[in-house]
Order: C-alpha cells, then structure tokens, then sequence
C-alpha cells in the first residue's frame, strides 16, 4: 500500500486567472506579490470560489494602506474598512476574482502605515468542517485552533501561509458575498506532499523546489 507523504506546510498558493500579466501588477503593487503565484487558465467558474486570503496586520492603518492600494489597482470593495468588536478590517475583490481581507484586532495606530504583513491566512470555505478537517489531520496537519464544526485552523511553522477551514455559508457571509457559486476554485496549493484534492475540490500539486 502506498504511504501518504504528511502535509505540514503550504508552501505556495497559485492563482488561475485570464490574464497573468495584469495579476501580477495588481499583486505587486498591492504589496503581497511574493506570496501569490498566478497562471493562466480560463476554467468556467460563476460567483463564490469558496475562499478567501486574509492578511492579518498590526494596525488599522496599515489596513488602510492595503485596501487602499487594493482599490487603487482596479479592486472592488465588498466592505469598506471599519472597527469592529473585534478589531479594525475591510474586504476587497481583486480584479481576478480572488478577496482578500485585510485585518488587524488593533484599534489604535502607535507607528507608520507601512504594509508590512504579520501573517496571510487562506480560508477555505467547507460544506463539512469536521469531515474536512478530518481530511486534513490524515494528512498530516496539525490543529492550532478549533471551535467545534465552525472554525478550524491548522498549526503551521512560522512565516508560511496559515491554512484554515470554515463554513461555505459564514465564509461568503464575513466577506460580504452570495455563498452561491460553482465551477472552478481558480486556486491550487502548492506543497511536497501533493499531488491530491480534497473533499470540496480545492487541488493540491507538488510545490516548485
């Protein structure tokens, strides 16, 4: 029988999108583009993707300056930055179709509005959280937070890309989208332990030495 390699890192995330070029502008300059691959693909997919990246901040200001140069390079604001109890953030749809979100659970600003990242989660949004992280323990991941069938996230090394998992539903609702969609994620996780896909489609491949 063969052995499943174990997962313990995402070690790239690649965007599909229509025109590679444009995508790595807009990347560039929104300030992430070291973290997201893009390639070409045209695959049919309509409304939600079931996921979303989150950029995790220390300060509402530098919130401000993601969204900021976000909208500045054609983004569609989906909800403007705002407090909130639990902190400061806003949401964006990049001109490929990918959100992202950027937050921080400060509510004051005590340094500059550079944009520096504290950590990228990608949220993948799940018909079923416990059998999808379930799924995912088998494969070698860790859990680093859990709130029952809500909300699970995976403990990974520093400095990677956070992986976690959460309702399809509350997913689409916290960014401010319809949870109705199909067809293609347009996204493909890059690891050593791939090639596989999991429960709700989300593709794995072997990531690039």
């Amino acid at each position: 029988m063969t052995s499943i390699k174990p997962l313990t890192t995402i070690e790239s995330l690649t965007l599909e999108v229509p025109d590679p070029t444009a995508a790595e502008a807009f990347y560039a300059a929104f300030g992430v583009g070291e973290h997201i691959g893009v390639r070409a693909a045209e695959a049919p997919t309509t409304g939600f993707r079931a996921y979303t990246l989150s950029l995790v901040v220390s300060r509402p200001n530098i919130v401000d300056a993601f969204i900021g140069a976000a909208l500045d390079g054609g983004a569609t604001p989906l909800k403007p930055a705002k407090k909130g109890f639990w902190g400061y953030g806003g949401v964006v749809q990049a001109p490929d179709g990918a959100i992202w979100k950027v937050a921080t659970s400060s509510k004051k600003n005590d340094g500059p509005a550079t944009r520096q990242i504290d950590d990228i989660v990608l949220l993948l949004g799940v018909e079923d959280v416990k059998a999808s992280k379930q799924f995912y323990i088998d494969r070698g991941l860790e859990v680093g937070k859990s709130f029952g069938r809500k909300y699970v996230e995976f403990a990974t090394a520093p400095s990677t890309i956070k992986l976690a998992l959460y309702g399809r539903r509350a997913l689409a609702k916290d960014a401010g989208v319809s949870p109705d969609g199909s067809g293609s994620h347009r996204i493909v996780l890059g690891s050593d332990a791939g090639p596989f896909t999991d429960p709700d489609g989300f593709a794995w491949e072997t990531a690039s030495a």
